[in-house]
């Protein structure tokens, strides 16, 4: 697999100082199983990060440290158990990362003719909600830009915009700044793993009229 798209420096700096949300950090990590070049580049900014940590001068751990990293221990041996016994989910799902299995399944719903959207619950708060998006070959999206962010992975399939085309292992980034006119232009379905902040907002007259009919 043959990566073209990546995400900006600062978003992977971020990935690295673990400064993230959790619908964030799982679009970084799902385009890093894919992609060897960003996951050096993390490996490089954890590396400068940990010499900085290294250099500090030691300092007191504040009470009941200890305590929370013991609580933290035993809520990630329950949650490992529990995954076990749920088993995988959305394991009909090309090209989804394998840490996402412990996670609750959902179904597909109807949201724009050819195009279908499946929840992923997230297990705690999260600005940036998370979702799978499932378009079929020849699918042209509305043009529309964003009152937030979109952090796109493709997983399989492909689409193009003005920004190039986009296939499986590669990341796209839109904001308010960034209009989307997206055409998927592969054979097969495309489906992407979106975390997103916001809502999209579409552009010219139909746009305007469907809006209250569409939310992600």
């Amino acid at each position: 697999m043959t990566v073209h798209h990546h995400p900006p420096d600062e978003l992977l700096a971020a990935f690295a100082a673990g400064t993230l949300d959790l619908g964030q950090h799982i679009a970084v990590a799902t385009h890093l199983v894919g992609c060897a070049s960003c996951r050096a580049a993390v490996r490089a900014m954890e590396h400068v990060g940990g010499t900085v940590l290294a250099a500090l001068p030691p300092a007191a751990m504040s009470d009941g440290s200890f305590e929370a990293l013991e609580r933290r221990l035993n809520e990630s041996r329950e949650t490992s158990v529990a995954a076990r016994r749920r088993g995988q989910a959305f394991h009909d799902v090309p090209g989804l990362p394998g840490f996402l299995d412990s996670y609750p399944d959902s179904s597909w719903r109807w949201i724009a003719p050819k195009v279908h959207l499946r929840p992923i619950r997230l297990p705690e708060p999260s600005e940036t909600r998370v979702f799978l998006l499932r378009s079929s070959p020849g699918t042209r999206m509305i043009e529309h830009t964003h009152t937030g962010f979109e952090m796109t992975c493709v997983l399989s399939g492909s689409f193009v915009h003005a920004g190039g085309r986009f296939g499986p292992g590669d990341f796209d980034f839109g904001d308010g700044a960034v209009d989307h006119d997206i055409r998927i232009d592969s054979t097969d379905d495309c489906i992407c793993l979106v975390a997103m902040q916001g809502d999209l907002k579409l552009n010219g007259v139909i746009g305007r009229l469907l809006q209250p009919l569409i939310r992600m």
